[in-house]
């Protein structure tokens, strides 16, 4: 099995955020976790990212999208590993 490594980009308080981070742990994932020290932080990452919300979670370098997204992702390799 490949390295299993995320980046995850998200509010400090944010419960989608917690929940994505969450996930990922459960899976077994390294997780890189930038946290937004500020709104503004969080909406230049969106501009220059071309996205509209956080968290953001990209698996070795892909971009799958936020927390809804991170859950389908997983559901469908946990499958095809199966």
């Amino acid at each position: 099995m490949p390295n299993k490594t995320a980046d995850l980009y998200r509010l400090p308080a944010c419960p989608y955020g917690m929940r994505a981070k969450e996930l990922l742990e459960t899976n077994g994932f390294e997780i890189n976790d930038h946290i937004f020290q500020s709104h503004d932080d969080a909406d230049q990452f969106m501009s220059k990212n071309g996205v509209d919300t956080t968290p953001q979670i990209f698996i070795n370098g892909e971009r799958i999208g936020g927390s809804d997204d991170l859950e389908q992702y997983l559901q469908q390799h946990s499958t095809a590993e199966a």
